[in-house]
């Protein structure tokens, strides 16, 4: 008689090295997407770091090769979406979070996998990555902060390019449209963002928050309204025939 396959583990939580916490989204069967427990977890888990005085540094990657597909759309169809409610709570709790935040991008960033980019400290891609921001092309409308943000760091222009077109880039194009800080050889990301994780964990402590909140505290209440404004333009979105039909024919395609 065969066995059940095993639950994912959906989210992993390690400890590198003294003061560093890695969150490491694990769907791989789903290419990392995030559904209503793994949004959860995730929030979870950054708040319980944020509170933890020994944790000088929180790094979020992707298992097997790939970030995060964005949100699982199991969870996103329907006028009463279960997932919205928990991705607004990590979006919050990515934009209010006292300590660094750092990611590492390899494979797919799609979505949400982008836009919480922005929230964090520092962010490393793979040269590879496949990123995209599809919002508009599956009916929907710019979430995450993302229509404040990615026109203060990357221009207007460039802006309206990935927000609007939804499509497809790579880390170079990232770095060089300042959502990453940098793009990094295949297979790096991590080792780049624990080794600046290491650096953050080894200054003075108090010290990191209060240039952390300084350098962030003129734009932190702009980034809430705008994460709570978009989510009202993204509901009425989702509940669109626009967006339900994109929705029925992404399940089309994948059967």
């Amino acid at each position: 008689m065969s066995s059940a396959a095993p639950p994912e583990a959906k989210l992993r939580i390690e400890t590198p090295s003294q003061g560093i916490r890695l969150l490491v989204i694990d769907r791989p069967s789903r290419r990392n997407a995030l559904d209503v427990e793994t949004y959860e977890m995730l929030t979870h888990a950054v708040q319980e770091a944020d509170r933890d005085p020994a944790i000088r540094a929180i790094v979020v990657t992707g298992a097997k090769g790939s970030f995060t597909a964005g949100n699982d759309l199991a969870d996103f169809q329907g006028t009463e979406a279960p997932g919205a409610a928990a991705a607004m709570a990590f979006l919050h709790a990515i934009n209010r979070c006292e300590t660094p935040l750092i990611g590492a991008v390899e494979g797919h960033a799609v979505g949400i996998g982008v836009t919480m980019l922005l929230h964090f400290d520092f962010a490393f891609a793979a040269r590879g990555a496949k990123m995209r921001m599809p919002f508009v092309p599956l009916g929907l409308s710019p979430e995450g902060g993302s229509s404040y943000l990615i026109p203060k760091i990357a221009g207007l222009k460039r802006a309206t390019e990935l927000l609007l077109l939804g499509e497809l880039f790579d880390g170079a194009k990232a770095a060089e449209s300042r959502i990453v800080t940098a793009a990094v050889e295949d297979g790096t990301a991590l080792d780049h963002a624990l080794a600046v994780a290491a650096k953050i964990a080894a200054l003075p402590p108090e010290s990191v928050r209060v240039a952390k909140h300084l350098i962030r505290r003129g734009d932190q209440m702009i980034i809430d309204e705008t994460i709570d404004y978009e989510a009202e333009r993204f509901r009425e979105r989702r509940a669109s025939p626009e967006a339900q039909a994109a929705f029925a024919a992404f399940f089309a395609k994948a059967k």
